[in-house]
């Protein structure tokens, strides 16, 4: 039989330990709440760099990471999801806009890219958002391992023609890696299909008002909206 004094001990540490639980729990709340801002800002500022880095930010006034809109084309965006398409202004004017698109067929899975395109269709930049390419090979599509990604800068969907746009294994005119040939295969393509889908539907991409326009509501192109 369990005695008085036993007994209140056990209600004393189990009436501590739940009071902990509850201080943790709301602790942890507490300091979630505040880090999400801060967490929010880091990612912003992640996206920010990757913009600038495709569109050169002298060229634009807005904010372009709120100047965005979703679109969906599996054929030319690489994948059935929305698309975000991230819009540059000067005083109001179309200048360029950045593409987020999918090569779905790398090597070693999809490859993420983001293609900036200014409003004549030329390519002012290409970066690699995310990939699982094999190191020391596929992944000199990074900047950070090799200068190739900016052999797109300047071109658009005629020049060069399309049947430069391949590696030159193919018969194109973009240079392959040595022993890795999946992976740039997949990005030429992917960016020259991110091309013709500016050249389609560029006018009807800068028709949508700027989010600030339409009370902040997203706005998403329909599906559909092929020429």
């Amino acid at each position: 039989m369990v005695s008085r004094n036993k007994y209140r001990n056990i209600l004393v540490t189990g009436g501590l330990l739940a009071i902990s639980a509850l201080l943790g729990t709301g602790l942890m709340v507490l300091v979630n709440r505040h880090s999400v801002p801060y967490i929010e800002h880091n990612e912003r500022q992640v996206i920010l760099r990757s913009l600038n880095a495709v569109i050169p930010v002298e060229t634009y006034d807005n904010d372009i990471l709120n100047d965005s809109i979703q679109v969906t084309d599996k054929e030319l965006l690489g994948s059935s999801a929305p698309s975000t398409v991230y819009r540059a202004r000067a005083a109001g004017r179309p200048v360029a806009a950045a593409l987020t698109i999918i090569a779905p067929n790398g090597y070693s899975g999809p490859i993420v890219l983001l293609v900036g395109i200014d409003y004549t269709g030329q390519i002012t930049g290409v970066r690699v958002v995310r990939h699982r390419e094999t190191p020391g090979l596929g992944d000199s599509i990074e900047i950070q391992r090799s200068s190739w990604i900016e052999s797109f800068d300047g071109k658009s969907s005629t020049n060069p023609s399309a049947a430069g746009w391949k590696v030159k294994r193919d018969g194109g005119e973009f240079d392959q890696f040595t022993g890795a040939t999946i992976t740039p295969r997949a990005v030429v393509s992917a960016v020259h299909k991110s091309l013709n889908y500016f050249q389609k539907h560029r006018e009807f991409i800068f028709s949508i008002p700027e989010p600030a326009e339409i009370n902040d509501k997203p706005v998403k192109m329909p599906a559909n909206n092929r020429t």
